[in-house]
This record gives C-alpha cells, sequence and structure tokens, in this order.
C-alpha cells in the first residue's frame, strides 16, 4: 500500500505544477518535452540492470512504449490545458473519472473478480470525483472546452488500461523502471520532432524557467506510473481496486490542494464528493482484501 500512496502523492504533484506553469508564463510545450527527457534519465539511473541497444529493442514491451510515449504527451497537454483554463480540480476529475475504463477491462480481460464492497465503492468513487469537481457554469467561457476533459478522459483510461496490460502480461518487476524510461523516452522523442518541425516555421525559444518546470515535472512524473506499476505488482488488491483507490485518492488530495494554494472556490457539493471519496477508498480497500483473505 505505501507505494500506492507514493503514486497518489506523484501524481497530485503533477496537477500543482500544472497549475504553476500558468502562473510563472512557463511555456506549457518545453516544458512537458523537457518533463519527459528527465523522466527517461531518472528511470535509466534507476535501472539496475545493463543498457545494450539491441537487447532492449527485442524486448516483447517494447513497440508498446512507442505507442504509450505518443499518448502521453497528447494526453499531458491535454492536462496542462484544462488545468490551467477550466481549473486543477476539473482536470483531475477528468483523467480520474477514466477509472472505469481499465476497471472494466479488468473485469472482462483478466476476469476479476468484484465483492459487494467493491462494487459499492467503485460506484460511489464516480460519483465522488463528479461532485468533487462540479463549478458554478460561469466557469466555462467557451462551449468547445468541454472537449478538453472528454478527450484527457479517454487518453487516460487508455493509458492505465494499457500500463496494467503490460505489467500483466509483458514487464517482470527488474523492468519497471526501464519501461517507464522507455516509454518517457519515446514521449520526449515525438515532442523534440514536433519542436523541431515547428522551429522551421517559427524560431524556437527555450527559457530557464521552461527547462526548470520540466525539471520539476520530470521527477514526480517518472514515480507517479512507476509506484503505479509496483502497487499493481501485488497479491492483496486486484486492478480495479488499485486503479479506483489511486485515482480518487488523486482527486481527493488535489481537489484540497486547489482549494488551499490556489483559493479555488469550493461548494457544498464539492464537500460531499470529498466525504465520498474518503469512504469509496474505505469499501474498496476493505472488500478487496477480505475477498483475497477468504481465497487465501
Amino acid at each position: 500500500m505505501e507505494y500506492l500512496a507514493l503514486s497518489v502523492l506523484a501524481s497530485s504533484l503533477i496537477f500543482v505544477i500544472f497549475k504553476l506553469y500558468d502562473r510563472f508564463k512557463i511555456q506549457t510545450l518545453n516544458a512537458i518535452i523537457i518533463n519527459y527527457v528527465i523522466a527517461c534519465l531518472v528511470g535509466l539511473y534507476s535501472f539496475q540492470g545493463n543498457l545494450v541497444a539491441s537487447e532492449i529493442t527485442a524486448k516483447p514491451w517494447f513497440w508498446g512504449t512507442v505507442f504509450m510515449g505518443i499518448l502521453f504527451i497528447v494526453v499531458f497537454n491535454l492536462m496542462a490545458a484544462t488545468s490551467q483554463k477550466i481549473g486543477v480540480s476539473a482536470a483531475s476529475v477528468a483523467t480520474k473519472m477514466s477509472l472505469a475504463i481499465p476497471v472494466i477491462f479488468g473485469i472482462w480481460m483478466y476476469g476479476e473478480r468484484l465483492g459487494l464492497f467493491e462494487i459499492i465503492g467503485i460506484l460511489l468513487a464516480l460519483a465522488a470525483v463528479y461532485l468533487a469537481s462540479m463549478k458554478k457554469k460561469n466557469v466555462l467561457s467557451h462551449t468547445y472546452l468541454l472537449f478538453l476533459p472528454i478527450a484527457v478522459f479517454l487518453g487516460s483510461g487508455i493509458i492505465d488500461t494499457c500500463i496494467k496490460y503490460a505489467q500483466a502480461f509483458y514487464v517482470p518487476e527488474q523492468e519497471f523502471s526501464l519501461f517507464s524510461a522507455l516509454v518517457f523516452g519515446s514521449a520526449a522523442s515525438v515532442g523534440i520532432l514536433f519542436l523541431t518541425v515547428k522551429s522551421i516555421k517559427k524560431p524556437l525559444r527555450i527559457s530557464l524557467r521552461d527547462i526548470i518546470g520540466g525539471c520539476c515535472l520530470g521527477v514526480p512524473n517518472y514515480f507517479s506510473i512507476y509506484f503505479l506499476m509496483k502497487s499493481l505488482d501485488n497479491s492483496i488488491l486486484n486492478s480495479a481496486s488499485i486503479f479506483t483507490i489511486n485515482n480518487v485518492a488523486i482527486v481527493m488530495l488535489s481537489t484540497l490542494v486547489g482549494i488551499v494554494l490556489f483559493k479555488e472556490r469550493i461548494s457544498a457539493k464539492n464537500w460531499i464528493g470529498i466525504g465520498l471519496a474518503v469512504l469509496s477508498i474505505v469499501l474498496v480497500a476493505l472488500g478487496g482484501y477480505n475477498l483475497n483473505t477468504l481465497i487465501n
């Protein structure tokens, strides 16, 4: 459970950093690409094995990291835009409501069984993330902004599903850090290519603020994925429970951080959502623990 808690802390920090980008006038795309470079380097440094290019490209999960890297950079830019244009909690809920996608996939693909507590907890979790992020109608200045959280929802759900699939079938525990590093390296490569093409029309300008912002984001970004994979590699809770607890806890924590640090307004419905989030986490955790205790 300690890995799950660390993943929640790292992921919540990502939303805070995105919000600070807007405050300190950091170029989001530049910082995100730098962040991926840093995350890749952290992963490579953490890997205990030998780094041989021919062996790495022969790994059964290698091309999966290329696909996920492309998806990462697209979703991260959408998350940043949502945090800045709508709010930290809105970006968080769009990301974490996506828990429905890997939960459904886990039941279908892995034959995971959910107890009564877990089912109730997951339903409460969906209600919690919705209520915790509800805003007044005048928050959205343009209707097209609704596209941002919808796109984040779909992209985040696919990413979580891919992470679990890779962890379950292809990536052994000793290669978690290398797998994560290559996902971020792939995202960085795509981003650098995009900036290179973009610089043909307009000279590229990367400020010191962009570099600092990218470095600050890269470390928690790497560990959010690494610790999530470590938490999925356990015999106590199934993936449905892990994703539910992880996502709802991030919504709860990032919403509270948005209130304290950024003075985001919170309504009675938001507080109800936070309360339901706590209850859903307890129910899912107890349900998963009891079910596996009975089986063992």
